[in-house]
């Protein structure tokens, strides 16, 4: 089915909600927050807006310290993982409108919205820190690596031609193609990054850097949420949609992210970084894959790796946004936080 742009003015739109669709619907536009077709995204939008924060109030002043201590290996994947994490988020930032054009349920635009704002705080994060850690000449080098690195470049060219497909051809299939790509993104393609920004952290280094890819994560998290649900409910209201080829499709999508993340993880840490080795990270990525493949209500593809690895137990601990740490001078919170988050069985 080809999809059409929504009119943004629709006198004749549709004011029963238990008649909104996610996709070809006729909406009125109007942002009520009392009756939602899907309840679940008050409670989404809710802790979205809880999850505010501005990355330069983290200080980064013992991180610019430490850089200047990183071995070799260590800053050349401090570098690369940040080269790689703004390219995605700044891509994310103008993506995400683009599909708000099709989604025909207001309550979805909303939380769509509010993630690509999230995105671009995201970017701003990676850029504060490049700011106080390296110099301008070595910012710009780092900002657009991944023109130069293969391996970047490559990471970056499967996310990118998926959503370019959208941006050619606006059909349901296509639709569903890029919500799985979103939802790759946000939950297979960073974490090797993450990983080895807590793995600095757990040794004492680089704290600033960790505390701003815990409330990366965190909002991570909550997009991961969103696209999982996204999917979840377009399947049961469009169940034609999920053909046996299509899913097959999307698995393959979600198994190249795993095994993109993987080749990426030993190729920027491999072995050489004291705390994480290539076992670690295949193991945890490949559960991380089984895990993201569970949550949209199919069974374990690799039974291998159905369990999380006890040698990266420590992740989620350190990927916590919500422990309280305490600026010493400042004496306050620097735990943003303000309501229960959201559970996490992704």
């Amino acid at each position: 089915m080809l999809l059409h742009k929504k009119a943004l003015f629709n006198p004749q739109g549709e004011t029963d909600i238990r008649r909104g669709k996610i996709l070809g619907g006729n909406p009125t536009n109007l942002n009520d927050f009392n009756h939602l077709k899907y309840p679940w995204t008050s409670q989404w939008y809710r802790q979205a807006m809880n999850n505010f924060w501005i990355p330069e109030e983290i200080n980064l002043a013992q991180d610019l310290k430490d850089y200047q201590h990183l071995d070799p290996a260590e800053k050349s994947a401090y570098n690369k993982i940040l080269s790689f994490l703004i390219f995605l988020d700044s891509l994310q930032t103008a993506n995400l409108p683009r599909l708000t054009e099709y989604v025909t349920l207001s309550e979805l635009c909303l939380c769509l919205n509010i993630q690509t704002f999230q995105e671009s705080v995201h970017s701003q994060s990676y850029s504060y820190m490049l700011d106080s850690i390296v110099s301008p000449a070595e910012r710009m080098e780092i900002l657009y690596q991944w023109k130069d690195d293969a391996h970047l470049l490559a990471r970056n060219t499967f996310i990118g031609n998926l959503y370019n497909e959208f941006q050619e051809k606006q059909d349901d299939v296509t639709f569903v193609k890029v919500l799985m790509a979103n939802y790759i993104l946000e939950g297979i393609y960073f974490y090797s990054g993450f990983s080895f920004f807590y793995n600095l952290s757990r040794q004492g280094r680089m704290p600033g850097s960790a505390q701003e890819i815990r409330y990366i994560n965190r909002d991570e998290n909550t997009h991961l949420w969103l696209f999982r649900s996204l999917i979840t409910e377009l399947k049961a209201e469009e169940p034609q949609l999920f053909t046996p080829e299509l899913e097959a499709e999307l698995l393959a999508m979600l198994q190249e992210g795993v095994r993109q993340e993987i080749a990426w993880g030993q190729y920027v840490i491999g072995d050489k970084v004291s705390g994480l080795n290539s076992r670690m990270l295949s193991d945890y990525i490949q559960y991380l894959g089984n895990l993201r493949w569970q949550s949209l209500g199919y069974a374990p593809y690799d039974p291998a790796h159905t369990h999380e690895p006890p040698s990266m137990a420590w992740v989620a601990q350190y990927a916590d946004a919500n422990l309280v740490k305490t600026d010493f001078f400042e004496a306050r919170s620097t735990a943003y936080a303000k309501s229960t988050a959201l559970i996490d069985d992704l």
